[in-house]
């Protein structure tokens, strides 16, 4: 393999857990700026706006400025204003990503006039995936409007434990109606590629950094790039996914924590 001189890093369970930093994380983004290497943060976060993130995370001593992070919104964003120009947008999400969505008409079906809707768009919005709202989403996708998710993740890590996300929620609308959900942020071969091109980096030369085996791991090494877990969110050493993942899909390297990868990559030359 390859010198590594990019670095991808996911940042829930990586970086924090419940947004308490992992132990040695903002003192291994200094030592990556340190000595040199190109890195971006990757996060399928779909409740923040990417200014939003960035302040809350150096809010609790982690480095990161916006420029650095590529969102899920942000890329769902880029998509849209490419293929669905001055298309109507029923945007599911929390927070105020809506920020990131600017330039494209977002539209509330649930409003007075009941506008058309050409697209739903289903981002971080467990709470308020009520029985109503899932319902009329079905309805507008059975009218013939298009399903977009910024992922499909079926659960994340909380200080109190496991929590559902919004992945089960897009797979019962694509049961219900029969509709392939457009998916944008990772495990997507086209988000790491994205992510790639801002490092200015090959592939085989980006180590990309996560806590998750399909969305992290899997999908970058489906990319094309090389990938390692951290045991500090979703999986352990013992994970039995890890165990049933193939060969070509499983991190090079399982670490305790971010803290140690300064070793990891100084051991690489």
């Amino acid at each position: 393999m390859g010198m590594i001189r990019g670095v991808l890093l996911d940042i829930d369970g990586v970086l924090h857990v419940s947004m308490r930093p992992v132990e040695g994380a903002a003192e291994t983004l200094r030592w990556l700026e340190q000595h040199g290497y190109r890195y971006a943060f990757v996060t399928n976060t779909t409740t923040m706006a990417r200014t939003t993130l960035a302040q809350r995370l150096q809010s609790i001593g982690l480095p990161v400025s916006p420029e650095r992070l590529i969102t899920a919104p942000v890329a769902t964003a880029a998509y849209l204003r490419r293929l669905y120009p001055g298309k109507r947008c029923w945007l599911l999400t929390k927070g105020d990503t809506a920020a990131d969505f600017s330039g494209l008409e977002l539209v509330d079906p649930n409003g007075a006039d009941t506008p058309q809707v050409d697209v739903v768009v289903i981002g971080g919005a467990e709470e308020l995936l009520s029985y109503e709202t899932m319902n009329r989403a079905f309805r507008l996708l059975m009218a013939g409007a298009d399903l977009i998710a910024m992922h499909k993740n079926l659960y994340w890590r909380v200080s109190d434990g496991l929590r559902l996300d919004s992945g089960p929620f897009v797979f019962a609308l694509e049961l219900a109606t029969g509709k392939q959900a457009v998916v944008i942020g990772k495990p997507e071969r086209a988000f790491f590629e994205e992510a790639v091109r801002l490092l200015a980096t090959a592939p085989e030369e980006t180590l990309m950094v996560g806590d998750d085996l399909v969305n992290d791991i899997q999908g970058a090494r489906r990319a094309g790039l090389r990938a390692l877990l951290v045991c500090t969110g979703k999986h352990g050493p013992d994970s039995p996914l890890l165990r049933q993942s193939l060969s070509e899909e499983r991190p090079e390297a399982v670490l305790p924590s971010i803290a140690a990868l300064p070793d990891y990559l100084s051991d690489q030359g």
